[in-house]
């Protein structure tokens, strides 16, 4: 009993031991005394992670712990945000379910000081989703290309500073980007900012970036022989500057080896790998210019005598001449420091790319993403310069970011709940944002100004260019705008800005430097892709490297602000890199301008605590009577039931739609305490004869339970088997289906035809004009298949003749004898919507003497038509009636001519979309008149009849552009056709008859009369 009490004292009292696990639960969450001395309490237990909502905090432990194992991963992999300690394998986890379950793209902001531990926060996260993600021998792949991307970048961009023995010095954002079912299948690397200054000059204490150490102790004899360098960095100016070139915690041989290995997985190609380390040993041998121009000229591809008088002269042109100028010594020096740095900066620029393109995803369809930004955080120095100015304002730009996107999500959830939103207060740096990026008003506008400008521009002339455009300006100060009292920290080359983190002051000096460009003739393959020769040429202004920056940073922007954020915010507990070491005053100073003290104000605005109703009642449900053990109704009602019985105030909590709100951590601890005394109330056993009674029976009741599940369990275990053993039938049916029939795959094509079958009859097409619907059969039913097509379209076909009537049989006929002009005339398509008629002139509308002469030979057809003159061409109304034996052209009682069927040599139409037709006769007298020039507004139907009362299907002739007819013997005239957006009929001026037909013609002539 005294260890049960011990143990129940210790779990309430654990809190005051080892801190708060999440900032959100903290009563006093506006004191920052007490969120140090809940940091501090969890740092002396080892317990490095704490929430601030799903923000994650970590701190440095200078030590290994322990807790990144393969064992640690299962533990946190598919478990709820907050049913374990704070890990950063929580947060990887939660944003990548998240991501699979909503299809929605995402990202983890990595921020901090250097030395605080942000790149091995994002390798972390990296290993993670190598351990969690779905694995092939292809995605495998993909995986080990994302892992060893970051010793490459680390070697190229990290270096030894003071305050880390490998600190990032660039800023890097890398999507990894995933398929539906969750595999990793490509990345991107976008870097910002690379630290270039640092290959020319290392302050003490520190190095240059790792790779040139790693290429000098590490690289192969044979190799730095081809490179002219000796295993000695000592021997390398640009390398000794910060007096510590050997680091007992770096093996740079080591790190050689796995950078080697990681370009050749990357799929770096020999001659790149050999070019891209010729470019950094002629970095080193840049600095030591004493030892002359031509290894340096060999190494870069580039002619010694161009690469000396590159380093040694400027180019003046004046007009069309072109004059070589000398430098000083201090130009020189200049120049040299400016080439190197370009190089490299260039190089590394290529080097993303060349991972880009060995990451690139070659599936188009639509992927997700989980972006890791990896940035640093605000750099405040005794000296600070541009690069720090640029670094600041990215972390205000982030700031902003950060604080709008988490107000926004808090928002939407108390929306989406139906709880009301109470604004919250906030610094909104937009003013400071404004202030140096402003268009023409801002400070990197006025820095390009200064730096473009013709004539003699200096450090000083920026200064007071500021100075005039930024006075008074609430969070800018200089010597000059200050007042007596803060006039006595500020330098004449100085300015003050009031960040949200804090004032920095930064030195003009060296921020309107010229332009440097040369390079542009080596035979480097990555020199030429660096320098290529499309560069400005000075007749276009060029951008500034704070433009490019803004530019880059804006773009950054737009890519985050279409996903959803993850925070993890890493802290330096001490300076000197010592474990169980917390400072005070320096951690406090970070808490400060990462805005953590802000983001838990704006996330305990409302309400410190929510959870579902399921997972709320699961928990607590032992705290009442009525939900415990079960509760029958739904999770909201019994969350009601239970916080009615815990006697909770109204203004305590809210009921949202699916979560419960609870407004003070308080009243949440007050509950997690009483939990935790009910978990051992419900551990003691009854003592009463009842409970033994009760014991039996449950006892009696759990074997018979267990014999009941042994016997069901036997069942499944045979069902299993059976299905195994029929599945393993299948399968090999399927291999093997191609083969002859055998007893390996009898019964699977023997289903397959079953089922092809079963298909077929409920998808069977239900008209013969339907081509598509008929189902494509397997292999083996492809002879049936057809067999069973013109089967079911006979039987369609009989179905359709016997339910026509005998006028539909005749319209069948004649439409099927139109079919001679399917695809020769343009507008036939138009001209099957209206039936065809037996004729379009009845017997009392044709004149009676008329009748008389031609009612023996019996009427089969009569229509209207338009005759055109012979000559002339003027057109006349006349009746075209086809007789057993003629046809005639009639004007009202007068039989204007007569043509015999065997004296019709044919009919001429054109191909396009009038309506005119050609009779042609057969002319033996002089006296005969010649060919009939008709208009017919039933032109498909009046051919379709001549046809039939001809009996002869070749009269019919189509042609193109022009056609020629007989006036009379001897004399003959001619019909050209021709499209145009308006039908016309007209006579041209050398006497041929020339019919325009409309283009396209979507209504046909019959429709129009």
């Amino acid at each position: 009993r005294h260890r049960i009490l011990q143990e129940m004292e210790g779990s309430l009292t654990a809190r005051d031991r080892v801190g708060i696990q999440d900032f959100v639960l903290l009563d006093a969450y506006t004191s920052e005394t007490a969120f140090m001395d809940n940091l501090r309490k969890r740092f002396n237990e080892n317990l490095i992670y704490t929430y601030i909502g799903t923000l994650l905090v970590s701190v440095n432990p200078y030590k290994e712990l322990g807790i990144y194992t393969k064992k640690q991963m299962d533990i946190y992999m598919g478990v709820n945000f907050f049913e374990l300690p704070p890990h950063i394998f929580a947060l990887a986890d939660n944003v990548y379910r998240t991501m699979i379950s909503e299809t929605s793209n995402h990202f983890i902001l990595i921020s901090g000081e250097s030395g605080a531990g942000k790149t091995e926060a994002s390798k972390k996260v990296l290993q993670f989703y190598a351990v969690c993600c779905p694995s092939t021998r292809l995605l495998d792949n993909v995986r080990d290309r994302l892992l060893l991307s970051n010793p490459v970048l680390e070697a190229f961009g990290n270096a030894k500073t003071l305050k880390n023995d490998n600190s990032s010095r660039f800023g890097k954002y890398m999507d990894i980007q995933f398929d539906h079912q969750g595999a990793a299948v490509g990345g991107h690397v976008l870097s910002y900012l690379l630290e270039k200054s640092r290959v020319v000059h290392q302050n003490h204490g520190e190095r240059n970036f790792h790779i040139f150490y790693q290429l000098v102790e590490g690289g192969e004899d044979e190799l730095l022989r081809w490179l002219g360098l000796e295993r000695n960095c000592q021997n390398y100016r640009f390398l000794i500057q910060g007096e510590c070139a050997k680091v007992s915690s770096i093996n740079d041989k080591s790190d050689w080896k796995t950078v080697q290995k990681a370009l050749i997985i990357i799929e770096f190609s020999e001659k790149d790998i050999e070019d891209l380390f010729a470019i950094l040993a002629s970095v080193l041998h840049l600095g030591n210019v004493h030892f002359g121009a031509s290894a340096l000229g060999y190494l870069l591809g580039i002619p010694s005598n161009m690469l000396r008088e590159g380093l040694t002269h400027r180019k003046i042109e004046a007009k069309a001449e072109e004059v070589l100028s000398p430098f000083t010594a201090e130009h020189a020096k200049y120049a040299r420091d400016a080439l190197a740095k370009a190089i490299y900066g260039r190089t590394f620029s290529w080097l993303v790319n060349k991972i880009n393109e060995s990451l690139a995803n070659k599936d188009s369809t639509r992927k997700t993403v989980i972006g890791l930004l990896d940035i640093y955080g605000f750099e405040v120095f005794d000296m600070n310069s541009f690069e720090q100015f640029c670094i600041n304002f990215c972390n205000e730009k982030l700031q902003q970011l950060f604080i709008q996107l988490t107000l926004k999500s808090e928002q939407e959830e108390y929306e989406m709940e139906g709880i009301e939103w109470e604004p919250v207060p906030y610094f909104n740096n937009k003013i400071i944002c404004d202030l140096v990026e402003e268009k023409h008003r801002g400070i990197i506008s006025i820095l390009d100004e200064e730096c473009l400008r013709p004539g003699e521009a200096t450090d000083f002339t920026f200064l007071e260019k500021l100075e005039e455009k930024m006075c008074g300006h609430p969070h800018f100060v200089t010597h000059k705008l200050a007042d007596q009292k803060t006039r006595k920290t500020l330098e004449r080359g100085e300015f003050r800005l009031l960040h949200y983190a804090g004032e920095v002051t930064y030195s003009v000096a060296g921020n309107c430097s010229l332009l440097f460009k040369v390079m542009r003739q080596s035979k480097n393959s990555i020199i030429q892709h660096c320098f290529h020769a499309i560069e400005p040429d000075g007749k276009k202004r060029p951008e500034t490297v704070a433009t490019q920056f803004k530019s880059s940073l804006a773009g950054l922007t737009e890519i985050l602000m279409t996903k959803e954020p993850w925070y993890v915010r890493c802290l330096k507990p001490n300076h000197c890199k010592q474990p169980d070491r917390f400072d005070d005053v320096m951690v406090r100073h970070q808490v400060k301008y990462l805005g953590l003290m802000e983001h838990l104000r704006v996330r305990r605005a409302g309400f410190a605590y929510r959870r579902r109703y399921e997972v709320f009642l699961k928990r607590y449900k032992a705290l009442c009577p009525d939900t415990w053990p079960h509760w029958k109704g739904t999770p909201a009602e019994g969350v009601q039931r239970l916080i009615k019985h815990l006697g909770y105030k109204p203004d305590e909590y809210k009921m949202g739609r699916t979560k419960i709100f609870i407004r003070h951590p308080r009243t949440l601890f007050a509950i997690e305490d009483a939990f935790e005394i009910c978990k051992h109330e419900l551990g003691k056993g009854p003592e009463t004869h009842t409970y033994n009674i009760t014991l039996n029976s449950f006892l009696t009741a759990t074997k018979i339970e267990t014999c009941w599940r042994g016997l069901q369990a036997r069942k499944e275990r045979e069902r299993r088997a059976w299905a195994f053993s029929q599945s393993c039938r299948f399968i090999k049916g399927f291999m093997n289906r191609n083969q002859p029939v055998s007893m390996d795959n009898s019964e699977y094509l023997a289903f397959v035809r079953q089922s092809y079958l079963t298909r077929l009859k409920d998808n069977l097409p239900k008209s013969v004009l339907d081509k598509t619907t008929w189902l494509t059969p397997p292999p083996i039913m492809q002879e049936a298949s057809v067999f069973l097509r013109k089967l079911h379209t006979r039987l369609l076909l009989r179905k359709y003749v016997r339910g026509i009537s005998s006028q539909q049989k005749v319209q069948v006929k004649l439409f099927y004898l139109s079919f001679i002009l399917i695809g020769r005339k343009e507008n036939y398509p138009q001209s099957i919507c209206q039936p065809f008629a037996d004729t379009r002139i009845s017997e009392k509308d044709i004149n009676i003497k008329v009748l008389q002469q031609i009612c023996p030979e019996g009427i089969k057809y009569s229509v209207p038509v338009i005759k055109y003159d012979r000559n002339g061409f003027r057109p006349r109304f006349r009746q075209l009636i086809f007789t057993q034996a003629a046809a005639y052209l009639v004007e009202e009682a007068k039989i204007k001519q007569r043509v015999n069927y065997s004296s019709l040599k044919g009919v001429s139409v054109s191909n396009l979309s009038d309506n005119f037709l050609i009779l042609h006769v057969s002319c033996d007298d002089t006296k005969q008149k010649g060919d009939l020039v008709l208009q017919c507004s039933y032109l498909f139907e009046a051919l379709t009849k001549i046809c039939v009362v001809t009996k002869n299907h070749s009269l019919i002739k189509v042609v193109q552009g022009s056609v020629r007819f007989d006036i009379q013997p001897g004399k003959e005239g001619f019909v050209d056709f021709k499209s145009s957006s308006e039908a016309m009929v007209y006579r041209t001026k050398n006497g041929h008859l020339m019919v325009v037909g409309p283009h396209n013609a979507i209504v046909n002539s019959r429709d129009k009369s």
